[in-house]
């Protein structure tokens, strides 16, 4: 009896770490207007010191309007993981891994410049994929990121 009770709090312990803490990170920024449907996916999800940001675009958080400059879409995309990365408390810096999407891989030195603004030496690992297009019709580029503290 007592190995069997022995045995089952060595099995509870060793299944502590699969049980890890979840917290949605929904800056206030991000909150959906009232009576307006909340989004089918948090904004950022943070696991054990790990943030995961859900992809963002470069459309405007008030207007949802997309800028016809793809270097001020490529801003408004990051400056909107900036809000996410800050609400989780957490910067650039703290970066691991990016992928960027975009439609039109002509456009990748453009964002390539402006991203090198905001993510400083060493920069992240980063995976960047050409798509047909995106969720939003009229987006361009779409960035996720993984963030470690």
């Amino acid at each position: 009896m007592r190995k069997n009770i022995r045995a089952l709090v060595c099995a509870l312990l060793l299944a502590l770490p699969a049980v890890a803490a979840r917290k949605e990170i929904m800056p206030p920024e991000f909150k959906p207007a009232a009576g307006a449907a909340a989004p089918m996916f948090s904004p950022g999800l943070l696991v054990d010191g790990t943030l995961y940001v859900a992809g963002q675009i470069g459309a405007d958080l008030k207007t949802n309007q997309i800028p016809g400059d793809f270097e001020s879409e490529v801003k408004l995309c990051l400056d909107r993981i900036g809000i996410i990365l800050k609400a989780a408390g957490m910067t650039f810096d703290d970066a691991v891994a990016v992928q960027v999407y975009l439609t039109d891989m002509d456009l990748f030195q453009r964002m390539n410049a402006v991203y090198g603004t905001y993510f400083k030496s060493p920069r992240p690992a980063r995976t960047t994929v050409g798509v047909t297009k995106l969720a939003a019709a009229q987006a361009h580029i779409e960035i996720t990121v993984t963030a470690h503290k």
